[in-house]
C-alpha cells in the first residue's frame, strides 16, 4: 500500500467518525496508527499525517466554497 492510499483510507474514516476526528486533532500520529492498524517508521507516518491534514483542509475548503455558491 502506498502513502496516497494510506492517506485516502485515513481521510475517509476520519471524516465519517466524530470521535476519530477529535482524536486526530489531539494526537494525529497515534490516531492514524490506530486507524490504519499498522506501525510505520516515523518519517513515513509524518508524511501520512501531513497528507491527511492537507486533504481534510482541501475538502473542507471545497465544501465551504460549494456552500457559498449556493448563496448566490
Amino acid at each position: 500500500m502506498d502513502i496516497k492510499e494510506l492517506i485516502e483510507k485515513a481521510v475517509d474514516k476520519i471524516k465519517s467518525d466524530y470521535a476519530l476526528q477529535a482524536q486526530f486533532k489531539k494526537d494525529p500520529i497515534k490516531a492514524v496508527e490506530k486507524l490504519l492498524g499498522i506501525d510505520l517508521p516515523d518519517d513515513i507516518m509524518e508524511r501520512v499525517v501531513a497528507g491527511v491534514k492537507a486533504k481534510i483542509s482541501i475538502d473542507d475548503l471545497s465544501d465551504a466554497v460549494g456552500m457559498l455558491k449556493k448563496l448566490f
